[in-house]
């Protein structure tokens, strides 16, 4: 039985896009309202590897006024958005779901799930790994003349540019699984342009994160793992050569 869709107005998409984006709006809010109640301690988990790398006795400060408050305010801001994150994808996959096709969606629906974990993996290997790493390399230049005095402004916006940076270059595998899957790419491709992939990874560390040799390299040598890994997943998962027309009518 072909199944029959009725066409909806475009006004009625503008409705249901207007009513998704008001629910995810209210989700930050909330979430934004109750992470500000813990805005101290978020500031003291994410500065947690800073502290740890420092001397004994050595604060991070604020250079003006409303430093503090401000930082404060964007740390509870994006604590507020991970809060709400289900609720944000879950609007999301509700307003484009049933535009696609059944098959369609039973592909997209593990890989936006799988997308959140690769992304939440790779801020927590930045997080665990790279920052007590890179902090230490950092910190190690003080001596007795000179003295590190971190910023809670500079520092936030560091580490948010960093977990970001990380969090996107775990998708990686995924990406090119998806495409192997879409039959744009293939294993012998894969391994063949391997060198070339390698030398983009250098440059896209360069761009994604500070400009430091630590953070470059901490950056380029997780994504050649991970485009190995990638090579895996495009030959268990990638499209499997068709049979040549003359053959499947044998």
């Amino acid at each position: 039985m072909l199944e029959v869709d009725d066409k909806v107005p475009f006004t009625e998409h503008l409705e249901e896009l207007r009513h998704r984006l008001i629910v995810s709006f209210i989700a930050v809010g909330i979430g934004f309202a109750l992470c500000y109640a813990f805005k101290e301690r978020l500031f003291q988990f994410l500065a947690a590897p800073l502290i740890g790398a420092m001397q004994t006795g050595d604060k991070l400060v604020f250079t003006g006024l409303p430093e503090a408050f401000f930082t404060y305010l964007k740390i509870a801001f994006l604590a507020g958005c991970v809060l709400a994150s289900p609720v944000i994808i879950y609007q999301f996959w509700m307003f484009v779901a049933p535009g696609l096709y059944r098959k369609e969606r039973r592909m997209l629906a593990p890989i936006v799930a799988l997308s959140v974990l690769f992304f939440l993996g790779g801020g927590i290997f930045g997080y665990l790994v790279v920052f007590p790493l890179g902090f230490e390399f950092f910190l190690g230049f003080a001596n007795e003349t000179i003295r590190p005095l971190p910023a809670m402004r500079e520092y936030l916006g560091f580490a948010t540019k960093l977990l970001i940076a990380f969090g996107l270059a775990f998708e990686l595998p995924l990406v090119i699984t998806f495409m192997a899957r879409l039959g744009l790419v293939s294993v012998a491709f894969l391994k063949k342009h391997r060198r070339y992939a390698l030398l983009l990874f250098f440059v896209a560390a360069a761009i994604l994160t500070p400009p430091d040799v630590v953070s470059q390299v901490l950056m380029a040598v997780p994504l050649m793992l991970l485009y190995e890994l990638s090579i895996v997943g495009a030959r268990i998962f990638g499209r499997k050569p068709t049979q040549a027309p003359d053959q499947a009518s044998d």
